[in-house]
């Protein structure tokens, strides 16, 4: 079995991704005499969310994923991210290599309701590792990446934000059962509103308006 380890130095956002992107820097490291040819990898991404403080108004905004503070003791689990794929190329002793990772911008997503309740700070984050490894000095020796292999790294909120707001600058995004979309278009039809914008705005307006006489 081939001896690896692997550490992430960074993420930064990717400007150029078709969809909102991070990008985990990963240092590989096999013994100096190993030759590996290529990596197959599969990478699980976690959030650590015990592993750092919250302020009062982040922790209201916590409040659907982890309940009432008092009981975060019990509730603060960790958090599924992503799961990728990666291939890389052959090296010997230690290389370097980018993790892309697509980032979901759906507030359904507990990953992304957790990031954007976040004032700022770092989130912890978990890389979990395997796959294959094909090694050797002649041929190949295909051997498993041990499902113990791991990396940590705390990622800015600010790099997030980046990644999201270059292509949805100041937005969010709200996946909607059809029978409710129908019933927003008609609604939205009949009042001649402009945008979607406004017609929440409307709705919300007038929900404020009739919460008070109750």
């Amino acid at each position: 079995m081939t001896a690896l380890s692997f550490t992430c130095t960074g993420v930064r956002a990717d400007p150029y991704a078709a969809v909102p992107t991070l990008v985990f820097r990963l240092r590989i490291t096999a013994p100096a005499d190993t030759r590996v040819h290529a990596l197959a990898l599969r990478c699980q991404l976690r959030i650590e969310p015990g592993r750092r403080s919250y302020a009062v108004p982040e922790g209201e905004r916590l409040t659907d994923l982890f309940g009432e503070r008092e009981r975060w003791a019990n509730t603060l689990h960790p958090i599924q991210f992503a799961t990728v794929p990666l291939l890389v190329p052959g090296f010997t002793g230690e290389t370097e290599t980018d993790l892309p990772v697509p980032c979901s911008y759906d507030l359904e997503v507990a990953s992304a309701r957790y990031f954007r309740a976040l004032d700022g700070g770092d989130v912890p984050v978990l890389l979990l590792f395997s796959g294959t490894a094909f090694a050797g000095p002649g041929g190949f020796q295909v051997t498993p990446v041990p499902w113990d292999k791991e990396a940590s790294v705390r990622m800015p909120v600010r790099v997030w934000r980046e990644a999201i707001d270059q292509h949805f600058p100041g937005c969010g995004w709200l996946r909607l059962p059809d029978d409710l979309m129908d019933g927003l278009l008609a609604y939205r039809s009949r009042r001649a509103l402009p945008s979607w914008e406004a017609t929440v705005r409307e709705l919300l307006a007038a929900a404020e308006v009739e919460e008070p006489a109750r």
